[in-house]
């Protein structure tokens, strides 16, 4: 029997998953290895018939270009009771790929590390997949997906940009994204969207459902004093990692509970949340602006990659081959913007307590993100105090930088 690589997907999908398959199966069939593909993640891969599909060149090039993932994936984490290595001793394994985010990766190097006690000689190699952008690779260079999601995302926030122009209205936007703002930033700045929530503005104050409300409102009296009567807001879900079941269950939204008595964000429109809260405050001040809910989420996830995307999947695939060839193991692949590959090893990423790979957050001294703050957003300033009495009271309550605490 031929030796073996495996691969599998863990977490949801990302545009290119299907590329980073396809390069890998060809690099490694040319190599006189045979390639199985795992289906459902890591949910069978220790039971006694894992299910798998060998994957061949007319199957690579068939599914090159194509959205969605090939191999069905699976947010499943087993546990380390689970592992055995029968899988891996009766195909002959000597390299497991792992296509996915932080907890996939952070569940092959428990594998590893299991599969080296056992005494197997299995390499891991992980490629960081998600359309978040919050995986920590080198500065500047996007986890595969990403550059696709907010591509498609523009073309929809777009879209909804000029509905708001032609029908004097405000879209209240909602981009996926866990504790990290990129998706939500990326795709506000492409469409130059005169506010954008995420979580890491808030580094000088708690996150709360008041705050994010009064920033939206400060864009819509700045547009008003502009003589602007639409616009929209961008906000980021990840907000909601920071929130207290307590603040969501006192804000007058209905949930539905889990089995812990925690609200169940996972099956309510984020959009429709923060639009509510937002009516609900203009219509208490009075200001005549209708807003309407749009959700960027799921839709985003199984597009076919563009060209960018395309290209970076391609290079981590052969990236994969080339590490392995170079004996490397435990680590992610990594392509710089010169397209040089290079390990990135998950001890040097993940939380010395926990284990866990520690996310990449928007930095907030950046200059694009200062750029954005300082010409694309508009807001209540001191400056406008007086026009902005047109509409509340007290316009200080909604400056922007006073509700960030931060500094003029």
């Amino acid at each position: 029997m031929k030796d073996s690589i495996a691969i599998l997907c863990g977490g949801g999908p990302a545009p290119g998953i299907n590329t980073v398959i396809s390069t890998i199966t060809k690099y490694f069939v040319r190599k006189n290895y045979r390639v199985l593909g795992l289906n459902k993640g890591f949910s069978t891969l220790f039971k006694e018939n894992p299910q798998t599909t060998e994957l061949d060149l007319a199957t690579a090039e068939a599914i090159l270009h194509k959205g969605g993932s090939y191999l069905p994936m699976s947010r499943y984490k087993p546990k380390d009771e689970e592992f055995c290595s029968r899988f891996f001793k009766e195909n002959r394994v000597k390299l497991l790929v792992t296509i996915g985010g932080d907890d996939t990766a952070s569940t092959a190097n428990r594998i590893s590390k299991f599969l080296q006690a056992e005494g197997l000689d299995v390499a891991n190699i992980h490629v960081p997949k998600t359309i978040d952008n919050d995986l920590p690779l080198p500065k500047g260079i996007p986890t595969f997906g990403y550059q696709t999601a907010v591509h498609e995302g523009m073309l929809i926030a777009q879209t909804a940009y000029e509905d708001a122009r032609t029908s004097h209205n405000w879209f209240v936007v909602s981009a996926m994204g866990r504790e990290a703002g990129h998706l939500a930033l990326g795709i506000g700045k492409a469409c130059h969207y005169p506010m954008i929530i995420f979580p890491e503005m808030f580094e000088q104050t708690e996150i709360s459902l008041d705050k994010i409300v009064k920033l939206a409102v400060s864009c819509i009296i700045k547009r008003s004093i502009l003589g602007l009567d639409y616009g929209a807001v961008m906000i980021s879900e990840g907000v909601f990692h920071f929130i207290s079941d307590e603040e969501l269950k006192n804000s007058g939204i209905n949930f539905t509970l889990d089995a812990h008595g925690h609200p169940e964000l996972h099956s309510v429109s984020k959009a429709h949340i923060f639009k509510t809260l937002i009516q609900n405050e203009l219509n208490r001040l009075q200001i005549n602006a209708n807003c309407r809910p749009l959700e960027l989420g799921f839709e985003l996830r199984c597009k076919a990659p563009i060209g960018f995307d395309l290209e970076l999947c391609t290079q981590l695939g052969l990236g994969v081959g080339k590490l392995f060839d170079q004996g490397r193991s435990k680590c992610m692949v990594s392509v710089n913007l010169q397209g040089d590959v290079a390990p990135l090893y998950l001890r040097d990423v993940e939380d010395p307590e926990t284990g866990k790979i520690k996310p990449r957050l928007i930095d907030m001294n950046d200059e694009p993100v200062k750029h954005v703050l300082e010409y694309n957003m508009q807001f209540v300033t001191e400056n406008d105090y007086d026009k902005a009495r047109e509409y509340v009271p007290e316009p200080e309550l909604y400056n922007f930088k006073k509700i960030l605490n931060m500094q003029s």
